[in-house]
């Protein structure tokens, strides 16, 4: 499955682009201190990291998981801060053969941070002379072809590598194994991002009222990036509207100008909830047929609508497709089919997984209603 990528102007993708990650950079915590949220993972990346100074050497790799725009990006840079190390920054997808790996390890110096962001999409070949780089820090480098090639061993200063991904059960269990520390990201809750727009807030010299850091945290599905994002949004509408304290009010109509609505759904998230509970009755219906009404690709409503939809307990994956839950109708403003026939269909989502049927395509055997 290729990578979701962002879908046209949303403001709810957590997916940065390039035009923000000059913003996203003055507004990151430089250190642990500064980082919201995460504290699981902060308490234990601090724990490694004294550690390690304590021991005058190189942390150990460290790997970091979770959706994107939770902050993985921001722990590699203040791992290299917290130990006063360089910064060496690349991805998965730009290493597509190990002569490009072996290139960038052979210019590390000592204690240099690599920073490897989608680690899971990095080329086989490339993997395999990572566990030597990792393991015994030296790689061998294949000079010649056939039978005359030869290995010559390359030996590598000590370094820490930090590796991200959003899917780490895609990374092959060797890999996975040679990271000295893991840490799993997960999503923020409400207080947690009004912290992180406060900080960012002060950063841009803007006043909201303590109502408006709620409005906009409530909206942002549990990720920073997102939060910052309507920040910006916010401070754009009051700055034409020549509003100089932005109050709850003002939160409100930019948001809903921008269409994002109270729970954080967006235009997309909607007309897969209307056409579901509008033109199916609820479901269940295929994935492409859902896509057909809404008229986007498939992939499109996979990956980028239906995850959030999941999450909040609006949408259910059944054998037979995807069904609208009470909440979703709730939420939409709409009565809900009868209860003991919304029962039956719910029911059916906790065998998803023992049934022979794909829930990501039409049944031919159901009714397309």
């Amino acid at each position: 499955m290729t990578e979701p990528t962002p879908h046209g102007d949303r403001q709810v993708d957590a997916t940065s682009t390039a035009e923000e990650r000059e913003l996203e950079a003055a507004l990151r915590p430089k250190n642990l201190d500064e980082f919201v949220g995460q504290p699981r993972v902060r308490q234990q990346l601090s724990l490694v990291l004294q550690a390690s100074q304590l021991r005058q050497a190189p942390a150990e790799h460290v790997l970091l998981s979770g959706p994107p725009g939770l902050g993985k990006t921001t722990l590699a840079m203040i791992i290299a801060q917290e130990m006063n190390a360089p910064l060496r920054i690349s991805s998965g997808p730009a290493i597509q053969h190990a002569g490009d790996l072996a290139a960038i390890l052979s210019s590390l110096t000592e204690g240099e941070v690599l920073f490897l962001d989608e680690i899971h999409r990095i080329s086989r070949t490339a993997e395999e002379m990572l566990y030597m780089a990792m393991e015994d820090f030296r790689v061998d480098i294949i000079v010649g072809k056939g039978a005359g090639a030869t290995a010559i061993p390359l030996e590598l200063p000590p370094f820490t590598l930090v590796g991200a991904t959003t899917r780490a059960g895609l990374l092959q269990g060797p890999l996975r194994d040679r990271f000295g520390f893991t840490g799993h990201l997960e999503f923020y809750d409400v207080d947690e991002l009004v912290l992180v727009l406060r900080r960012s807030a002060m950063m841009l010299d803007l006043r909201l009222s303590p109502d408006a850091f709620v409005e906009i945290a409530s909206r942002s599905r549990g990720t920073p990036r997102i939060a910052n994002r309507l920040l910006r949004r916010v401070r754009d509408w009051a700055l034409v509207h020549q509003i100089h304290t932005i109050d709850v009010a003002a939160a409100q109509a930019a948001l809903d100008m921008y269409e994002v609505d109270e729970r954080g759904l967006d235009r997309l998230d909607r007309a897969v909830l209307e056409a579901l509970c509008l033109k199916f009755g609820g479901g269940p219906v295929g994935l492409s047929t859902l896509a057909i009404a809404v008229g986007e690709e498939v992939e499109t409503v996979e990956t980028v609508a239906e995850p959030y939809l999941v999450r909040e307990g609006l949408l259910g994956r059944t054998p037979r497709g995807r069904v609208a839950t009470a909440a979703a109708w709730e939420h939409l403003g709409l009565r809900a089919p009868d209860d003991a026939q919304q029962g039956q269909r719910m029911s059916t989502r906790n065998v998803s997984d023992q049934s022979g049927a794909n829930p990501d395509q039409d049944n031919p055997e159901t009714p397309l209603w």
